[in-house]
């Protein structure tokens, strides 16, 4: 079988697909990938045949702002994610699926163009979950815009279509993924590109407390010096990932602070007893499948659902705008690091992870979807 993944160019994006693609390629799938230009490269060294599809979301926001000015943000968002990306997307896609012939497309889900691509073309596609649903109310307004995307059908999710693949567990599913004809449950397996753990993590003896701002809010500086400044104060070692980020922007640090760029996080993540992050789903999820307790630092799109969901759940914390502060940090990391109730919802939530199928169960499954 041949599957073709589309997504954004974007870790965010495209981490959560590797999982299943390392999967079906080692059941002996062929897998492409289609992504916008900077990510070719990066994708191709994973071993992947890899075509240039789409743009990038800094491309889209430039171009919709140029449109509609900084002062309308929704219409900026509704742009991007409703006509510049998804008609770039079909642009590139429509041409590389009439020469590929792929047996199957699996678009993550905000890549909602490769969806109306592969369905003109009468090839199966699946939609992947990367994060929370757009949000009802924000999907009553978008619907002018997604809706044209789908040729006059009327799909389940005017993102997510008709059959999709959901990571999240049961304690913290997504009430808007319930309509979905076809769901196929998958394990969220944490993935990143081979690396190198710091060599003092083997040779400490105090807690470990883990703290990433993503590879989008990485640059958010006040929120990264104010967790660094309230967990330092605390007798634990602090892993600080800045990503794409300059270690060296930071300054000045205290002796229990280790500031570096990318880190293998999925290695880092089971020696960790506390995870101070901004909310992505990426690193939410990982978090959970190793059992650890989250104080979250939302600064953007689903990244406030994602906080008040694991609040909710009791499986961590959540500090908010203002409410960021070296202090507020500081006692809610004690707090986490101490409270054992959090600690064995962490560790329930692990085990519900595990329990999920398999991304090599998931690939069997496909098999049987794109040959109907």
């Amino acid at each position: 079988m041949r599957i073709l993944f589309s997504c954004r160019p974007a870790y965010g994006h495209l981490y959560p697909l590797m999982p299943l693609a390392i999967a079906a390629r080692d059941a002996g799938h062929e897998v492409l990938f289609g992504t916008g230009e900077a990510f070719v490269d990066k994708v191709r060294a994973l071993g992947f045949d890899t075509h240039k599809v789409g743009e990038s979301i800094q491309t889209a926001s430039d171009e919709a702002t140029r449109r509609h000015g900084e002062d309308n943000p929704i219409e900026v968002v509704l742009t991007m994610f409703g006509e510049i990306l998804p008609q770039a997307t079909i642009a590139d896609l429509t041409p590389l699926l009439a020469r590929l012939r792929p047996d199957l497309v699996v678009y993550e889900m905000s890549d909602i163009g490769a969806a109306t691509a592969a369905r003109r073309a009468g090839i199966p596609v699946l939609s992947h979950v990367i994060g929370r649903s757009m949000p009802a109310e924000l999907m009553a307004i978008a619907a002018g815009r997604l809706a044209p995307l789908w040729d006059g059908t009327t799909p389940a999710n005017l993102m997510l279509g008709d059959a999709g693949i959901d990571l999240w567990p049961d304690s913290l599913r997504d009430p808007e993924l319930a309509g979905i004809p076809t769901l196929f449950r998958l394990r969220p397996v944490p993935w990143n590109e081979p690396g190198t753990l710091p060599s003092w993590l083997d040779g400490r003896d105090r807690p470990l407390v883990y703290l990433t701002l993503g590879t989008v809010a990485f640059g958010a500086m006040d929120v990264l010096r104010a967790a660094i400044d309230g967990l330092s104060r605390l007798p634990v070692d602090v892993l600080v990932a800045r990503g794409p980020g300059d270690p060296a922007a930071v300054g000045e640090v205290p002796a229990n602070v280790h500031v570096t760029g990318f880190v293998p996080q999925a290695e880092v993540l089971p020696r960790a007893d506390l995870v101070v992050h901004h909310g992505g789903t990426g690193t939410v999820l990982g978090s959970l499948s190793a059992g650890v307790p989250q104080l979250v630092l939302p600064q953007g799109a689903d990244q406030f659902v994602n906080a008040e969901s694991l609040e909710a759940a009791n499986a961590g914390r959540a500090l908010v705008g203002d409410q960021i502060t070296a202090d507020a940090v500081e006692e809610r990391a004690k707090t986490l690091l101490d409270d054992r109730r959090v600690r064995e919802v962490a560790a329930k939530l692990r085990h519900e992870i595990a329990a999920m199928p398999s991304p090599a169960e998931v690939v069997r499954r496909l098999e049987e979807f794109a040959a109907r």
